[in-house]
């Protein structure tokens, strides 16, 4: 997640279409997978499978040719491809592989990607409205995820709501610039990233999820709808005026003593899915934190944190959250309101 500096309001149709194109151009050239996304109007939020920088040497000479082309125009790609075939000539094969190298150091790493997706969109703003100096704040915050069907899951529901958690919209089909409505509308890629969690959940395999996208779209839908679910309460038949719980749900509520369920924390902002570092089950977790234990002080003998203020079906967290976890969401501001996007 990355958020614009000072929180201004710019991302809007052209700005975001120009993102979630240059998001593309990226992906295919780093090797990344982009899982779902949401760009709102001062932040945007993307789930990324990485392939890990042992996966650069088995990305051959003719795929890097390829990968250029989509990042860039024919012409640099058609160097690149003189600048091989004139070290093949010479049978260099050093030459040869120092060329390549220059490409295979920026593919499959998450921060070389996201760095060249802000500084290449910074680039362009920036051209574009007469503007110098930096546009995002800082680093962008990133939360390592179980590659588990339950737990990418959680987190796309997470990241597909923020539109409707904001009040922009009533449906999130509705919301042009997320992964799911990308989806629905027939995008090829963000059918493909949803897959991803439908194949890791065990529903479907390899790309049956694109194939059988009338079938198994429902499957994500009725998760997305189930966490975002909101309700209006009403008495004696009508609806009360100002919104607020209905009776029973008051009742449960005291009964559970204030424990959140899953869909209703998903309603809310939660932190431990923008700071909790990593994401997963309790092995999962204590994995990460076992192979980078030196980073860690003396005094701290285990990884994983039970994620607290809901029920999660025992997920843990690498760090632990000082303060509220879940907060509920207020108004949006006067330009989300606005429908700026």
């Amino acid at each position: 997640m990355s958020r614009v500096v000072d929180g201004r309001f710019i991302l809007g149709d052209e700005e975001s279409e120009y993102f979630v194109a240059l998001m593309r151009k990226l992906e295919a050239f780093h090797g990344m997978r982009v899982v779902t996304y949401c760009l709102m109007s001062n932040h945007f939020h993307l789930l990324i499978e990485e392939p890990g920088a042992e996966s650069r040497e088995a990305v051959s000479a003719d795929t890097i040719v390829e990968r250029v082309k989509r990042l860039h125009d024919s012409d640099v790609a058609r160097t690149l491809k003189e600048e091989l075939e004139r070290a093949r000539a010479a049978n260099d094969q050093s030459w040869e592989d120092q060329i390549l190298k220059r490409y295979r150091d920026r593919m499959g790493d998450l921060a070389c990607f996201m760095k060249e997706l802000k500084q290449r969109f910074s680039q362009w703003y920036n051209r574009n409205n007469g503007r110098r100096g930096t546009l995002w704040e800082d680093r962008y915050k990133s939360v390592l995820v179980e590659g588990d069907g339950k737990v990418l899951m959680t987190m796309a529901a997470y990241i597909d709501l923020n539109p409707l958690r904001a009040g922009m919209v009533k449906k999130v089909e509705n919301y042009r610039w997320c992964g799911y409505a990308s989806a629905v509308g027939g995008n090829s890629l963000a059918r493909r990233g949803l897959g991803r969690i439908l194949t890791t959940a065990g529903h479907v395999s390899g790309d049956e999820f694109e194939k059988r996208w009338d079938e198994t779209a429902s499957l994500y839908r009725l998760w997305l709808y189930h966490q975002g679910e909101d309700r209006v309460a009403r008495e004696s038949g009508e609806k009360v005026v100002k919104h607020g719980f209905a009776r029973e749900a008051v009742e449960d509520e005291e009964a559970r003593g204030g424990h959140l369920n899953l869909r209703e924390a998903l309603r809310c902002r939660v932190r431990y899915l923008t700071d909790g570092a990593v994401l997963g089950s309790e092995r999962f977790v204590n994995q990460v934190f076992k192979s980078n234990r030196a980073k860690f002080g003396k005094t701290r003998k285990s990884g994983a944190r039970a994620m607290r203020a809901a029920d999660w079906g025992g997920l843990c967290v690498l760090r632990d959250l000082q303060g509220e976890v879940v907060t509920a969401v207020g108004r949006p501001r006067a330009s989300e309101r606005s429908g700026k996007s």
